[in-house]
């Protein structure tokens, strides 16, 4: 069981890493399948047809453009959505209750108990699953034009860039989803709550121009630095930290990461550094992360040295709202200790 679940935890890190690639950089695409459905065919077209309202009315339609320039009729006030990508939590700060999503994606969130009445689709997503789930809108993060041909034919489906900053992307899906208003009033009452971090973080030390990178490693020995996802999104955001140049060239080419070698470790760490701890179950990145604190180029980093580096699982370091949310609560206390 065990050798299952670390295999499951690969996959998904390698099609988050695959869709990071197609999403920011646009340099290629994660394959797709659809394995058995892991819950019966039964309990999900009974949920189906439990929750499906029962009207005669067709809902109201508009043409929507999306992300890769699929132009398409969705619903204007979708009721039955299936949402799988990286940022699933932004639908719960917009007030939308999906019906499915890919619980291989949600592992260890900080919002993963809030995740047990939504069907889990899979991850590449079962086509029968979702079929039977009765959904009037699909979201995908994927861009493989194979998967959105054959979700489309069950339910109108937009991809999504869920690696786009989060003041951009909230609005986009807001509109998706027929909730403008709320992705205005979230980001506000945001805003505002990461403004009050940064002048906590300010009066405890951090000075303007202080710089800050982010490091993990994913299986097979990879050191990545990130630069468009997750927790850098914060730590780049408004009043916080720069970028070291390297990391901007990063940014600015739309890039959500880059692999590197420790070798080149001096030209991209920061100030302060940041390292995300790999699933546990994927045991060579565990030992690649814990080699590398030991690595000389490493404990000689000004960073190291000034004990300005500051761990995180990995799985609490996204970019969806909850856990920006949860971040900016979390980070002051973490960088006190």
């Amino acid at each position: 069981m065990k050798t299952g679940k670390t295999l499951l935890l690969t996959l998904a890190l390698l099609g988050i890493l695959g869709t990071l690639l197609i999403g920011c950089g646009k340099q290629g695409s994660p394959e797709a399948a659809n394995p058995p459905a892991s819950a019966s065919p039964s309990s999900a077209s009974s949920a189906a047809a439990s929750e499906t309202p029962q009207s005669n009315q067709e809902p109201e339609m508009r043409e929507y453009t999306d992300y890769v320039g699929h132009t398409l009729q969705i619903p204007a006030s979708p009721q039955r959505v299936i949402f799988v990508g990286e940022t699933f939590s932004d639908l719960f700060v917009l007030n939308v209750k999906a019906i499915g999503t890919s619980l291989d994606m949600a592992s260890g969130t900080i919002y993963l108990d809030k995740l047990a009445d939504i069907e889990d689709v899979g991850f590449p997503i079962n086509l029968e699953k979702t079929t039977l789930l009765n959904p009037d809108l699909i979201i995908i993060a994927d861009t493989d034009e194979k998967v959105y041909d054959s979700l489309s034919i069950i339910a109108p489906t937009v991809v999504f860039d869920t690696f786009a900053p989060l003041e951009e992307r909230l609005p986009l899906l807001g509109d998706i989803v027929g909730k403008k208003q709320e992705a205005v009033k979230w980001l506000d009452e945001y805003n505002l709550l990461a403004e009050q971090m940064w002048k906590a973080l300010a009066d405890a030390g951090v000075t303007p121009g202080e710089t800050a990178s982010v490091f993990t490693y994913y299986p097979g020995d990879r050191l990545f630095v990130m630069a468009r996802t997750g927790l850098s999104q914060v730590l780049y955001g408004k009043n916080g930290f720069q970028a070291a140049k390297p990391i901007q060239e990063i940014l600015d080419a739309g890039s959500g990461f880059k692999q590197i070698s420790p070798e080149v470790l001096p030209e991209f760490a920061g100030d302060y550094v940041f390292v995300l701890n790999p699933f546990s179950e994927l045991t060579d990145a565990v030992q690649s992360t814990e080699d590398l604190l030991q690595n000389r180029i490493w404990l000689d980093l000004p960073a190291a040295k000034a004990g300005r580096v500051y761990r995180i699982d990995i799985n609490r370091s996204g970019s969806d709202a909850l856990t920006r949310e949860w971040l900016i609560q979390e980070l002051p206390k973490l960088m006190a200790s």
